[in-house]
């Protein structure tokens, strides 16, 4: 099973988004060493919590800042943008970073309704909900299998990075994500994070698999809440500032990521603290968190890939402090045995 990286570059209250994104590139510095296959960053816009607007612009220097970790979108939202855009921006980078670029296609607006019309070029009317035939157009660049007959169908050819392309993933939270996923021959990131007990959607992306692309055999990654810490107390403490968050989230209030002593405070006042100072009513408020000390979260982990039948996990960990988001991945890196880095690279120097 690999471990991977799912960053939101969180905003933590006190603090601004520059810093959100210099600990982004520090935190992929730091997993790259550690033996994590991939890091993907995500796109939210219009927020106070999250600093990732643009994964495709973090992507560069997060690769030019690490080794051998692969690199991505988690996604990119598809219906903001051009498919031959995405398609000419991953190409330039595939191009810069070969065999290192994912393309994370995602359908959501990664914001409210607001901001979504304020992403549109022509502000005239909504944009039409036509995904299906972005992402078909978006894969045709890639394969250069647009019809001879189609406007076009001229500029695959001249897509700025080739012959080197992104590895192209959907990422999706809902039965027809895994549908077209399943039938387009595409591997399949599902968000466990944003809708828990997803396995048997997981199980429909491969019960409809249809093989053809580069793809001849289903790969399932399951995106899941973790946080690890010494201890399974210290856990819980740190994951006060997510639980207040998303309580706040469920109310339409957006903020930045509190630190632990203010959001314990708030829980106590809104009742989801126990005598013991213990979370009550599950781990986070409608999510799944696998969160603890080593061994508690290796069980979880490992329990949800099994479920998912997922060859990968992409972790995805918020805390108020990064320090402390840092050892969450070391803690978990460790506990699982991966190998770092340095020890692969000289594995593959010497005969």
């Amino acid at each position: 099973m690999r471990l991977s990286v799912l960053d939101q570059s969180p905003i933590s209250e006190g603090s601004t988004g520059a810093e959100a994104l210099h600990n982004t590139i520090d935190l992929a510095t730091a997993t790259d060493k550690l033996g994590y296959h991939r890091y993907w960053v995500a796109e939210h816009h219009g927020g106070p919590m999250l600093a990732g607007g643009s994964p495709e612009a973090l992507i560069g220097p997060i690769a030019a800042a690490t080794a051998g970790i692969r690199v991505g979108s988690g996604g990119v939202m598809l219906p903001h943008y051009s498919p031959l855009k995405v398609a000419e921006t991953f190409t330039i980078l595939a191009g810069l970073f070969p065999g290192r670029i994912d393309l994370g296609i995602g359908r959501a607006a990664g914001t409210d309704p607001l901001t979504t019309f304020a992403l549109q070029r022509d502000r005239r009317q909504a944009s039409p909900d036509d995904f299906p035939q972005q992402l078909a157009e978006l894969l045709a660049y890639f394969d250069d299998s647009l019809p001879a007959a189609h406007p076009s169908q001229r500029l695959a050819a001249m897509l700025p990075g080739r012959p080197q392309l992104p590895d192209t993933w959907l990422l999706g939270s809902s039965p027809q994500s895994a549908i077209w996923a399943g039938e387009l021959g595409l591997p399949y990131a599902f968000a466990d994070f944003i809708n828990p007990g997803g396995a048997e959607i997981a199980a429909l992306y491969r019960e409809r698999f249809a093989g053809g692309r580069d793809l001849q055999t289903p790969r399932t990654a399951v995106a899941a809440w973790v946080l690890c810490a010494p201890t399974d107390e210290e856990a819980q403490r740190l994951a006060t500032s997510s639980r207040m968050t998303l309580t706040l989230l469920r109310r339409g209030q957006l903020i930045a990521v509190p630190p632990p002593e203010k959001a314990i405070e708030f829980l106590r006042r809104e009742g989801k603290l126990d005598g013991n100072g213990a979370p009550a009513g599950g781990p986070l408020p409608g999510r799944r968190g696998i969160i603890g000390s080593s061994e508690k979260v290796r069980g979880e982990v490992e329990q949800l890939a099994d479920e998912y039948g997922a060859e990968e996990v992409i972790v995805v960990t918020i805390t108020h402090d990064h320090a402390a988001r840092r050892r969450s991945y070391e803690l978990l890196a460790d506990v699982f045995g991966l190998e770092p880095s340095s020890a692969r690279l000289a594995a593959s120097t010497n005969p």
